[in-house]
C-alpha cells in the first residue's frame, strides 16, 4: 500500500501541474471526484493500520510489564520473548502508518491545489 500511495501522489502531482499550466484535457471536477474516492480508500486503510498499530503497542507494553512483574523466571523469559516479538512487529507497523498518514496529508494538499486552480 505504501508504493501505491506514493505512485498515486506522483500521478496527482503531475495532474496538478498540468491543470495549473492549462494542458489537461480532462474535466477538473471529474478528477476531484475520483481523487476524493481514492483519498477515502487511503483513509480507511490508514484507520485499519492505526488500530493494528495501537493493538501491537498495547501488547508490547503489556508483555513488557508482565515480564517485569513476573515472579517466575520461566514466565518472565516467555513474556520478554513475546515483548521482543511484538516490538519487532510494531516498528514496521509504525513506519507503514507513518507513510500512510503523510501520504493522505499530501493528497489533501494536492486536492486543495487542484481545487484552487481556475
Amino acid at each position: 500500500m505504501g508504493k501505491k500511495i506514493k505512485d498515486y501522489i506522483a500521478q496527482m502531482l503531475k495532474v496538478s501541474n498540468e491543470i495549473a499550466q492549462g494542458k489537461l484535457k480532462q474535466n477538473k471536477s471529474e478528477i476531484l471526484r475520483e481523487m476524493l474516492v481514492q483519498i477515502s480508500f487511503f483513509q480507511q486503510e490508514r484507520l485499519i493500520h492505526l488500530i493494528v498499530t495501537l493493538l501491537f503497542a498495547f501488547l508490547t507494553i503489556f508483555t513488557a510489564a508482565c515480564s517485569c512483574f513476573s515472579n517466575d523466571l520461566y514466565y518472565g523469559i516467555l513474556y520478554c520473548l513475546l515483548c521482543v516479538l511484538c516490538l519487532a512487529l510494531l516498528v514496521p507497523y509504525i513506519h507503514h502508518y507513518y507513510v500512510l498518514e503523510n501520504g493522505v496529508q499530501k493528497l489533501y494538499e494536492i486536492y486543495d491545489t487542484i481545487k484552487k486552480c481556475p
